[in-house]
């Protein structure tokens, strides 16, 4: 296809100015500029969809209009450039509280979600085997009626328990009217889909005896020790950590030093001052080894520890029963020497790395590997989060706190029915909140595995929204089998992803750009934000608002479920929750806090932050040594006998590639290196010893096998891995979407299994054991 001047520089201007001042604010390769006449090629079926004639938008008159991004937990301000009502470009929105004026690759690409075909053009009804792909378009009034004739059904026999939803987050109107219809309907099983925040919200529960996820001063801080956060690489909110890295780097105020802990040499390691790599999985004794030289030198906080903190010294009980204190754990089990038997980093470095720690202004130690779309391990959280706790910055400047949101207008109280309150009243598909693990609120990864070990009830609907379960989940081969076994599966996604290819029905929502939505305080925000997404454009397709058709299903079912939404759409929810605030939100996309200041205070038992949990015994959780009361180290195992499998797999996250609910458009897949994804053959990285020893070279074809399944992968040599470890990138290897993603890769989470941390329940897996052969 011939390709003229002009069509060209729209398309180049289109995106680089959509790109905007964030471009290079982000790690973007410019191999997205390389070769764009040729790549601009592979566009133009992109550019006719969604009602347009020709090659490039009609002329008229040009708008911008402000929303929000919505393709990942960032929340990102944006700004949409229109022609008639055509989007044109996007960009980072200037001013606004979390990226003010920035953009990542994953949002400037966003036109490519709204016009492009993975877009669901109404509803759909599986036609064919689930999973072929095979659908036929239905009427809204049929897709509806036949979720109420399920639902119906279900609760008539008495299974309304049997019932689920996974979604995204718990935050915001919409995941709240599903929250609000499940205990209405009579079911416990909502789900949120896995990220760092479970296992977090859990330690400043047990820890600070608060509410809440985490939110980090990032700005403010200037000694960051990182344990495994890929900074620069999606972690948090991937366009604000990365301006704050910049300030960082820019040594306004004085330059910050930034200190990056993992086994491989990512981004973030490359652009760190310091990059110490360790064993993986040993992050929570590195923690600990930091603690016992901040303690032994007495470089701690001490009018924090001994005015605000129990636990660190040995105490007694009322019966003057003596219980092991930090301190002494910390003293007794974590020398320098000790730990670096575990980690493999010096024992020297370990004690110069505490000491700089300890005596800078503002350290703050952050946790959650790559971008923090897994859970993890509950101690070592804990450990990391000691650490902040030792140098006093708990709800300070530069420190760590918990993540505030803003308040809201209550919504009516639920009225159950008795079927409502028997379903309510039965065990979570998950195990969350039973006796086994009655402070975790999620376990998002264990559903499957305990379907398929048939160790508690079945899921007979499932309800799916801003999430893509079947590709994210850990051990992939296990959901596919569940899935299987569901007989009611209903996506409401915008696009064909993984789950809604094996969905029963399809009833699409809005784009992002196309609806109104609440966003609540962006991941790791330190200060209450609360953004509108509105809608910039009409809807493309026959879609609607997901918080309609669920008030339309619930109002279908009658009695007391209809009875508890009174509202007549969803607009209506989102102005009464909203409140007094409505009007400034409206006008101007979005409300904050700015001089927001953390409470003082914890609510624990003991009313101070506390290393030695006390919670534990209140939930009934008795614990059998003073040791498990406390941040310690406790090796989680990788799945696999070590002489099959004598390698270890680790997953890799890149800002290029989007690895969630949304697939890897087009644009960022194209910026994806050489030696990362070649055709649709998809690279594994490991260290050159590592390949002589398995006699493996550059570029050559391998069998990479787990427990868990194998795959035909090719071989890149880097001496920025630890020897014995393979990192395999994650948000490949779909079978879903269309040519431009479908086929390319392995997925990550296909070769992943699940190990369970023994006390929260959550997925601890860091890596699997694994072997490379050569084909």
């Amino acid at each position: 296809m011939k390709l003229d001047r002009r069509t060209f520089l729209e398309i180049l201007i289109g995106f680089s100015a959509g790109a905007g001042g964030g471009f290079m604010l982000t790690p973007v390769n410019w191999k997205l500029m390389d070769d764009m006449a040729i790549w601009s090629q592979e566009l133009w079926p992109r550019y006719q969809l969604g009602g347009l004639k020709g090659r490039l938008p009609e002329r008229g008159k040009v708008t911008h209009a402000d929303t929000v991004c919505k393709l990942c937990p960032g929340g990102c301000g944006i700004t949409v450039r229109k022609v008639k009502d055509r989007a044109t470009k996007i960009e980072g929105r200037e001013g606004y509280p979390v990226n003010n004026g920035g953009i990542c690759i994953l949002g400037a690409a966003g036109l490519q979600l709204l016009y492009g075909p993975w877009r669901v053009p109404g509803p759909m009804k599986r036609s064919g085997k689930r999973g072929s792909g095979s659908f036929g378009r239905i009427s809204w009034e049929e897709a509806i009626n036949e979720v109420v004739h399920k639902l119906t059904d279900l609760r008539l026999k008495g299974e309304a328990h049997a019932v689920a939803a996974i979604l995204d987050s718990d935050r915001g109107t919409v995941p709240q009217l599903f929250s609000r219809f499940l205990k209405a309907y009579g079911s416990p099983n909502f789900i949120r889909a896995a990220s760092a925040d479970d296992t977090y919200e859990l330690v400043l529960n047990l820890m600070q005896g608060t509410s809440g996820s985490v939110g980090y001063d990032l700005e403010r801080a200037n000694f960051i020790l990182s344990f495994g956060s890929g900074l620069i690489e999606g972690w948090g909110s991937p366009v604000r950590v990365i301006r704050a890295h910049s300030i960082w780097r820019s040594g306004n105020g004085g330059r910050a030093k930034v200190i990056q802990i993992e086994p491989r040499l990512s981004n973030t390691a490359a652009k760190a001052d310091n990059w110490y790599p360790i064993q993986p999985g040993t992050e929570g004794a590195l923690a600990l080894g930091l603690a016992h030289v901040i303690i032994k030198e007495s470089l701690y906080n001490a009018e924090f520890v001994e005015n605000y903190a129990f636990g660190f010294e040995d105490w007694s009980d009322v019966t003057g029963k003596t219980y092991m204190g930090f301190k002494r754990l910390a003293l007794t089990e974590y020398s320098p020497q000790a730990v670096s038997g575990i980690t493999g980093l010096s024992a020297s470095k370990i004690a110069e790395l505490a000491r700089a720690f300890a005596k800078a202004d503002r350290p703050l130690a952050v946790w959650g590997r790559g971008k923090g779309t897994t859970s993890g391990s509950l101690n070592e959280c804990m450990a990391v989060h000691a650490l902040n706790a030792l140098v006093g910055n708990i709800n300070q400047p530069g420190g760590v706190s918990t993540r505030p949101e803003m308040a809201a207008q209550p919504w009516p109280e639920v009225v159950q029915d008795g079927t409502a309150v028997a379903g309510s009243n039965m065990p979570r598909i998950d195990g969350a909140g039973t006796s086994r693990y009655p402070l975790t609120r999620y376990l998002p990864d264990r559903w499957p595995q305990v379907m398929d070990g048939g160790r508690a009830g079945t899921i007979k609907a499932l309800l799916v929204h801003g999430a893509d379960p079947y590709f994210t989940t850990q051990d992939s081969a296990a959901v596919a089998k569940v899935f299987e076994h569901v007989p009611f599966v209903v996506s409401f996604s915008s696009y064909l992803d993984e789950t809604a290819y094996h969905a029963d029905l399809i009833l699409p929502n809005h784009h992002y750009l196309e609806r109104w939505e609440d966003i609540p305080t962006p991941v790791g925000l330190h200060k209450p934000v609360l953004g509108l997404l509105k809608p910039v454009v009409s809807p493309q397709f026959d879609t609607r608002h997901v918080g309609d058709v669920l008030m339309t299903v619930a109002k279908s079912l009658d009695g007391k479920v209809a009875d508890a939404f009174p509202w007549e759409d969803y607009e209506t929810v989102l102005r009464e929750t909203v409140g007094e605030k409505w009007d400034a939100l409206e006008e101007a996309g979005y409300v904050e806090e700015a001089d927001y200041t953390p409470p003082a205070g914890f609510a624990t038992p003991s009313g101070k932050l506390e290393f030695y949990v006390s919670a534990f015994d209140q939930a009934g959780m008795k614990m059998a040594k003073d040791v498990e009361y406390l941040p310690h180290y406790e090796p989680v195992k990788p799945e696999g006998d070590a002489a099959a499998y004598p390698l270890i797999l680790i997953p890799t996250e890149l800002m290029r590639l989007a690895d969630g609910a949304i697939g890897n458009p087009p644009f960022c897949t194209k910026t994806l290196e050489e030696n990362e994804l070649k055709g649709n053959e998809l690279f594994v990285e490991i260290n050159p010893v590592t390949a002589a020893n398995h006699g493996l070279s550059e570029g050559v074809r391998a069998t990479l096998a787990t427990p868990k399944g194998k795959a035909k992968v090719l071989v890149n040599l880097s001496e920025g891995i630890m020897p014995g470890v393979i990192g395999i990138p994650k948000g490949l290897g779909h079978k879903a979407y269309d040519d431009y993603l479908a086929g390319k890769g392995v997925s990550a989470n296909s070769l992943m299994g699940v190990v369970e941390d023994p006390v929260s329940g959550l997925c601890a897996t860091w890596g699997i054991r694994a072997k490379l052969t050569r084909v």
